[in-house]
């Protein structure tokens, strides 16, 4: 993959202190851009922005406060980024919570639909006007492999029927990729410069893969370095979607080893719930309705 300069550009990384978007935001800050850690824990953040300092000299990395379980946090967020920055090249949907123990968010959704996509919907839709204003600006969300066979339950989507976490971090990733798919659609359909990408890490060695919300023990977390790939690999497709300019928006990026789960980044068939455009506007407008964010593609 060729490295193309950053120079220039401001790059907003959701969930950047550690794992895949750490390994992001090293790209990115190595490669020129600003780079702001959006991240729920002010303290990780600065240990993050100070290590790529230490290993790109030169690099201008901000830390920011954000809690995607939290709508007061996200729209705090936007209007304190609004506030200090004129303009947004990229937005990187790259935060999530998978399998935890059955919770909701201080809004009363569930934990992993609430944070990993009602979250990253209303961030998305209240940065919409910097993002537009930006010419060939990019939303790159992250899905997951866990997208496939998933469903949106509508009637369940609080889990107070009943909750599996596998089950709900599925449906929370087949929202990311729907959501990504239908902004795209509006985007082009406004003739907007802007572009909306999905993209998934294969199977990647991060800290999302704990046990019972616990660390896992060492014997596992080395078999796991050793079978999956790291989150240097798993960053890739982000990167990918985010700077390559044969990208047209729309596209789902992962991995092109066996079942994409591990190798460079290669354009990607979606499950086919994707393609059905009823369901994504269905989910569209739940999503409005839930976070109180509409979105104004109008320049």
């Amino acid at each position: 993959m060729e490295q193309q300069t950053m120079t220039g550009k401001t790059a907003i990384i959701t969930g950047a202190n550690s794992g895949l978007g750490l390994e992001t935001a090293k790209i990115f800050a190595g490669r020129g851009a600003r780079v702001i850690l959006a991240v729920r824990d002010i303290e990780k953040g600065n240990t993050a922005a100070q290590g790529i300092k230490e290993e790109y000299s030169g690099a201008t990395v901000d830390v920011m406060n954000l809690d995607l379980a939290d709508l007061d946090s996200v729209h705090a967020f936007a209007e304190a980024f609004i506030s200090r920055f004129d303009s947004l090249d990229l937005l990187i949907n790259n935060a999530g919570v998978m399998t935890p123990p059955y919770a909701k968010t201080k809004d009363g959704f569930e934990l992993q639909f609430g944070s990993n996509h009602l979250g990253h919907f209303a961030l998305t839709g209240l940065l919409l006007p910097l993002l537009i204003r930006t010419e060939n600006s990019r939303v790159v969300t992250l899905s997951s492999l866990a997208h496939r066979k998933a469903a949106i339950d509508f009637d369940n989507l609080d889990g107070s029927q009943g909750y599996k976490g596998m089950k709900f971090y599925g449906q929370s990733k087949l929202a990311n990729l729907m959501f990504a798919t239908e902004l795209d659609n509006r985007l082009k359909h406004h003739g907007l410069s802007t572009l909306s990408i999905a993209c998934h890490p294969g199977i990647s060695a991060t800290n999302l893969f704990k046990l019972g919300g616990r660390e896992m023990p060492r014997i596992f977390s080395g078999l796991m370095h050793r079978y999956l790939q790291p989150a240097t690999m798993g960053a890739l497709p982000t990167v990918y979607a985010a700077t390559d300019s044969a990208i047209k928006g729309g596209e789902y990026i992962g991995p092109d080893g066996k079942g994409n789960r591990r190798g460079y980044p290669a354009l990607e068939e979606p499950d086919p719930a994707v393609k059905d455009e009823a369901l994504r506007q269905k989910l569209w407008e739940v999503s409005e309705e839930l976070t109180g964010v509409t979105f104004n593609f109008s320049k």
